[in-house]
């Protein structure tokens, strides 16, 4: 009888799929391969972004210079944070620092997360790129314009997305790209930087709302695919199983 394997294996082999980004490259091929790219339209696509619950708890958000109050007593002790201000500049996780404080909206409590992200096509609401990243406030504006700039589109095409990416910079970058953005446009305090040329025509009304569409990738990727929070620390291993994974199986491109 062969002797079990040892548990270092599996160690041994995750770090070699983690360095030859198996997953990425597997998500590629995917794509290119001849039964799934007549599917992909190369000018209608949508964007968006959601958070993924990090696997460290808010008490292990302590202060980066070592103060602040000890834990209580116990295995798992309770602390005070009353009074205390909290940011990413100043605290950090002591279970896993690439996580970031981030909350969904307002009015609720802010958690430990990283920020995923997917642009999908709108002929079959096929995925076409998603990635992982720390939440840093502009981190679905950021990925959302490095996702388009490295997909195979055409000269001219669309872009819809939610209010978040209302923005002067990203509908200019958008715009620099040949990338038409049809986004929500954001008029609660201040001036969209969508203009009534985007607005008028029908695409954009179509566009905005196709777009919800992507909901349903991070609808079955936290329902079934273990999205909601991550069994992992770290951006690398956080950004290798998720959304990747999630991705082909919403897309429908296996299986």
């Amino acid at each position: 009888m062969a002797p079990v394997w040892d548990v270092t294996v599996f160690t041994k082999k995750r770090d070699r799929v983690l360095g030859a980004e198996v997953a990425s490259k597997f998500f590629a091929a995917v794509l290119a391969d001849p039964e799934v790219k007549p599917l992909l339209c190369s000018e209608y696509f949508s964007v968006a972004g959601t958070l993924i619950a990090a696997w460290a708890l808010i008490k292990s958000f302590r202060p980066k210079d070592g103060s602040g109050d000890t834990l209580g007593p116990g295995r798992n002790g309770e602390r005070d944070f009353h009074g205390e201000k909290r940011s990413d500049e100043t605290h950090a996780s002591t279970t896993d620092p690439d996580a970031r404080l981030a909350r969904k909206s307002s009015g609720q409590a802010s958690k430990l997360c990283y920020a995923g992200h997917v642009v999908i096509e709108n002929r079959h609401g096929l995925v076409v790129a998603a990635t992982t990243t720390r939440e840093t406030g502009t981190a679905e504006r950021d990925a959302g314009e490095a996702m388009m700039a490295g997909l195979d589109r055409a000269a001219r095409s669309t872009l819809g997305g939610d209010k978040t990416y209302d923005t002067r910079a990203f509908v200019r970058a958008m715009r620099d790209m040949g990338v038409t953005p049809h986004v929500t446009q954001h008029t609660n305090g201040r001036r969209s930087a969508i203009h009534r040329r985007t607005t008028r025509h029908p695409g954009c009304a179509v566009s905005q709302c196709i777009r919800k569409r992507i909901e349903e990738v991070f609808g079955r990727g936290k329902e079934i695919g273990g999205m909601r929070r991550t069994l992992l620390r770290g951006l690398e291993r956080v950004g290798c199983k998720r959304l990747p994974s999630t991705a082909l199986r919403r897309g429908a491109l296996i299986g």
